[in-house]
């Protein structure tokens, strides 16, 4: 039976906005009750709320001052969801950051805030305080986090450790004892400020000049269809599984062959 957001509680990270902020108004139009937009800057975020306010009406949705790279910060964003609505039933690990220029911020953010995410969810919150039988957490990778991109080979990393997490924690035996499923989204190219200021975010001229040549051919999507596809996964899709979502086209699933597939007969 599809998930039923009707009636849930979100806690969106990275929402002030971008994709998160569009994948809120999205979850918000399919009946979510409250959703609490966790980010690290506080004018984007206070006029997120405004906007979510102007288009749904009061009560539905809280700004937190988070920052995802410290557990206490992002636990905080967990708590005040609490006090509020009551109810977590949905988790979409969506801050991140792509400038390898300052890849220890980057992994901080991108490979550390999903874990304390992940953590604080399916370990606490999410079991302890969900609204039906059933709780979910969406990771966001990337279209990097299933290809390589010389341009960016430490973003790359920490999608692909962000794809491989999703695998681990999504297994049936955390699910089994949670009833949280654990899913990831990897978006490609998509038409937000991160896309748009790209450039020079790397580790110098020649990764600047492999950027350049993938720019050429690069057209971004509409935040809209990554929000969509979202909620398609929220509502359908099994617990561990990573979703291709680009060209605003329908999500679909990225599978690894079997390992035992490669090996001498």
């Amino acid at each position: 039976m599809p998930f039923d957001i009707n009636n849930k509680v979100a806690l969106i990270s990275g929402a002030a906005s971008g994709i998160g902020l569009t994948i809120a108004k999205e979850l918000l139009r399919n009946g979510l009750r409250g959703v609490t937009i966790a980010d690290v800057n506080k004018e984007l975020g206070e006029k997120a709320l405004q906007e979510i306010e102007n288009e749904f009406g009061s009560g539905r949705a809280i700004f937190v001052l988070t920052d995802v790279s410290s557990m206490k910060s992002f636990e905080d964003a967990f708590q005040k969801t609490i006090n509020t609505f009551k109810n977590i039933d949905i988790l979409v690990n969506g801050a991140g950051v792509l400038n390898d220029s300052i890849w220890q911020q980057e992994i901080a953010i991108n490979v550390n805030g999903t874990v304390h995410g992940i953590l604080l969810a399916l370990e606490n919150y999410i079991p302890k305080y969900k609204t039906d039988s059933e709780g979910v957490i969406v990771n966001f990778s990337s279209i990097a986090g299933v290809a390589a991109f010389p341009a960016f080979p430490i973003y790359t990393g920490t999608k692909f450790a962000i794809f491989g997490m999703t695998k681990a924690f999504g297994d049936e035996a955390h699910y089994e004892r949670t009833k949280v499923r654990i899913m990831a989204i990897c978006p490609g190219p998509t038409d937000t400020p991160l896309l748009r200021d790209i450039s020079g975010r790397n580790l110098g001229a020649p990764y600047e000049k492999l950027l350049q040549e993938l720019l050429k051919d690069t057209r971004g999507q509409k935040p809209e269809a990554v929000a969509r596809g979202l909620v398609q996964i929220v509502r359908n899709a099994p617990s561990g599984g990573a979703w291709v979502i680009e060209d605003d086209k329908e999500p679909y699933e990225f599978l690894l062959p079997e390992r035992e597939n490669f090996a001498p007969k």
